[in-house]
């Protein structure tokens, strides 16, 4: 919502000079707070994840921890990492990495000009950059691979300008401006793909525009009769449910990354979020798009909650990744600001107990948020492990002495809970899940613990950066699979992984280790992490990737699917066909080549 302007009714919208559609002159419209509304760069890091301000460390006492006052972990300090690094990798506070403190300009590849292009550029108003720190800053997502190079070199090639565009007629300006100088766009929302979308192709020799959706961040209008609000795509996700908090509303989506991605990247990604049993995935939540192309604007003539005209455009966009044009505006379903929410925390004697209540949970179909959390077998309430999440897991010891000892301590397995909602269903809904939990071996952990559980997955992607400076590489990938399959699944990939390292010559043993996050009718969402200690090999990152690609391959051969909610980009392209068969593949291809026939959107994600 414009800053002061409070809810504004449809039909208001027009007499007020509301720019409720894209007709209206940009400059109407009443800039609004965000996250990105200064340079990203002197707020986020460089080369790692999340804020600058915000890190684990080990401190003077040889601590691990986690700095900065923007999380409520902030000042944890976990006593027992070192012992646990030490012990679960090998690692040693004496073998530190040396990773760039900053960037240097002199690495960085120079710009492909195009003079003709940026004269054209001028005479539109457009911000745009072409200063190195910019351009790096756009040229990656945050894949294992991609950190790695910024701490330790530079990619070969990255875009050749940032543009800046504010609404949707400066996107539709870039576009026909890149058509007409026979240009590539890559369009950059929030930056967190973990697919490699964001990489630019080596072999692009035409000048490549990254295109910041980042200043298009306004919600345009909220309608409270329909309970539907009309946003800009570049709007990340905390300031969306900030601003619409503010009218007393929500969307509900809550991925990992909200606070950084941003509402056209949802869309291009088809992403899930962690409440998704309340609100929906992307697709649940979208009722109109927006979208620029090489051929024209894409969208719907009205906006309305279900259409039978044909295949819906829609799942032409959601999913397109960047590769058919920019997404500009969203108009998604708005919920009331939730009366009541609870946290909650089950302990399960084992994964398989755990795994067969969320099971008989999502058949009943219960309004709830599971977040699932599994501990690696050997080490579940040891203090080691205990040290990386302190608080929450200390609460489990305490209750373990006094209530679960009857358990397996290196076995058992933690589920978080979230309610939301009106109080009394909440409270109904709470008993249900306890007593289903208690037909298998579930024992309540306490709200404190659920709440700490459930925040812990916003600083999860923190440690990897911490454990990098220690010769330890990690990373995550999800996929979906069917109830049936979940356990054979989650051992055999996780078997998979333990069974590579060791080909192909990791020297230390890895961590790995998964968890339930989304659950279904049909299946779940199944999240792996996995690490290791890579002293004494020459290309760590070739060895992960090969690591990896085996645990993807293990996955679909166990009918898992090819990605849940990170998308394909350039990583997983590889196993398209595999996924959607010949014929499909060609029919996305018929559409790229209708919509994009010169590859102006040339980032060559998905085909």
């Amino acid at each position: 919502v414009a800053e002061g302007a409070g809810v504004i009714e449809p039909g208001e919208k027009e007499a007020q000079g509301w720019p409720c559609h894209s007709t209206a002159p940009c400059q109407e419209v009443v800039a609004t707070w965000g996250l990105v509304s200064s340079p990203r760069q002197e707020l986020l890091k460089w080369n790692g994840w999340g804020y600058n301000d915000s890190k684990f460390i080990f401190n003077k006492k040889g601590q691990a921890e986690f700095t900065g006052k923007r999380y409520r972990l902030g000042g944890m300090v976990l006593p027992t990492f070192k012992e646990w690094i030490e012990k679960t990798f090998g690692a040693s506070l004496e073998h530190k990495t040396t990773s760039r403190a900053s960037l240097n300009v002199n690495d960085v590849p120079p710009p492909i000009v195009n003079e003709e292009f940026l004269q054209d550029l001028r005479a539109t108003k457009i911000s745009y950059s072409q200063d190195a720190e910019d351009r790096v800053f756009r040229a990656h997502g945050h894949c294992l691979h991609e950190i790695f190079v910024l701490r330790e070199g530079m990619f070969k090639r990255i875009p050749d300008i940032v543009v800046w565009p504010v609404c949707h007629e400066d996107v539709v300006k870039i576009v026909e401006l890149a058509c007409k100088h026979n240009l590539c766009i890559i369009p950059f929302g929030g930056g967190t793909s973990v697919s490699s979308a964001l990489e630019c192709p080596e072999e692009e020799k035409r000048m490549i525009i990254s295109l910041d959706t980042s200043q298009m961040n306004r919600i345009l209008w909220i309608d409270e009769k329909n309970l539907t609000a009309c946003v800009e795509a570049g709007i990340v996700g905390q300031d969306l449910e900030k601003q619409l908090a503010e009218s007393g509303f929500c969307t509900g989506h809550e991925p990992d990354s909200m606070e950084f991605s941003s509402l056209g990247g949802w869309v291009a990604t088809r992403a899930s979020g962690m409440k998704k049993n309340i609100y929906g995935n992307i697709e649940d939540l979208v009722i109109h798009i927006k979208m620029v192309t090489p051929r024209g604007i894409v969208e719907k003539n009205c906006q309305v909650p279900r259409m039978s005209t044909g295949p819906d455009i829609h799942h032409f966009i959601m999913g397109s990744e960047g590769t058919l044009g920019v997404v500009t505006e969203v108009t998604i379903k708005i919920r009331p600001v939730p009366e009541y929410q609870k946290y909650g925390s089950v302990v399960f004697p084992n994964f398989e107990r755990g795994v067969a209540c969320l099971r008989e949970v999502a058949k009943a179909l219960f309004a709830l948020i599971c977040h699932f959390l599994l501990f690696a077998k050997g080490h579940a309430l040891k203090p080691q492990v205990a040290s990386i999440f302190t608080s929450f897991l200390d609460g489990l010891k305490k209750f373990y002495i006094t209530k679960f000892k009857g358990f397996d301590p290196n076995i058992l397995c933690v589920a978080t809970l979230l309610f939301e909602g009106d109080r009394e269903k909440v409270l109904q809904h709470e008993k249900q899940v306890y007593d289903i939990a208690t037909k298998f071996g579930g024992l309540a952990a306490g709200e404190d613990n659920g709440q700490r559980g459930y925040m812990l997955t916003f600083v999860i992607a923190y440690l990897r950066d911490l454990g990098l400076d220690y010769y330890v590489i990690g990373e995550s990938f999800e996929t979906s699979v069917p109830w049936d399959r979940v356990l054979d699944l989650c051992r055999n990939v996780k078997e998979r992984i333990v069974r590579e390292c060791k080909e192909k010559g990791v020297q230390f043993a890895p961590l790995s280790t998964c968890r339930v996050t989304q659950t279904y009718d049909a299946g779940a969402c199944v999240y792996f992490y996995f690490a290791f200690n890579y002293r004494g090999i020459s290309d760590p990152i070739h060895v992960y990737e090969q690591i990896e690609r085996a645990a993807r391959e293990e996955i679909l051969a166990n009918g898992g699917s090819l990605s849940h909610h990170h998308g394909v980009g350039k990583l997983r392209k590889r196993w398209m066909k595999e996924s959607i068969s010949d014929v499909g593949l060609g029919m996305l291809r018929s559409v790229k080549e209708y919509v994009d026939p010169n590859n102006i959107f040339g980032n060559k994600n998905l085909l």
